[in-house]
Order: C-alpha cells, then structure tokens, then sequence
C-alpha cells in the first residue's frame, strides 16, 4: 500500500512540474514583457542634465492644516478616553450590584 502512494505522489509531482514549464523553444533568450523604458533611457536623464533642481512654493507654506489636524486628533482621543472611563464605570456599578 506504501509503495502505491509514493508511486502516486512521485507521479502527481512529475505532472505539476511538466505542467509549470510552456516554452516551446529553450534556445530563445528570455524577454520581459513588462518593461516600459529600457535601462540606458533611464539612466540617460533629462534633455537637460545640467539643470538645477528648483525649491518647490508649496513646500515652505505655513503648516496651521497639521496644527489644525493635531489638534483634532487631540480632541477625538480625548472624547475616546472619556468614553472607555464611562464604560469602565460601567462595568464597576455593574459588578458591585451583582
């Protein structure tokens, strides 16, 4: 019985390796069919590489939208904490009335 199953599982994973492969022709050099650009136009950069980076306006803007952010955050876990010690104080009145 032994052997019938090892004789079975050596064939099932003979078929899953045979069934993985689809290349007609092993001679032919792999090639992607994802890239989009090829790595010497990546490398190559801008028409002009001699360009400086500019400092971007927005950057450098006053910061009050995450000051305001903070400050809502602050609230919401406040109202958060209140609300854990309400129930908190609930589950206390309810084990001292059982």
């Amino acid at each position: 019985m032994k052997k019938i199953a090892h004789i079975a599982l050596a064939s099932a994973v003979a078929l899953t390796l045979a069934g993985c492969g689809s290349s007609d022709d092993a001679s032919t050099d792999a090639m992607a069919d994802d890239v989009e650009v090829s790595a010497d136009e990546a490398m190559s950069g801008p028409e002009d590489a001699g360009a400086l980076p500019t400092a971007d306006a927005s950057a450098t803007e006053d910061a009050e939208p995450a000051a305001d952010a903070t400050t809502a955050a602050n609230a919401a876990s406040d109202e958060a904490a209140a609300a854990v010690a309400d129930v908190e104080a609930a589950a206390a009145e309810a084990d001292n009335a059982n």
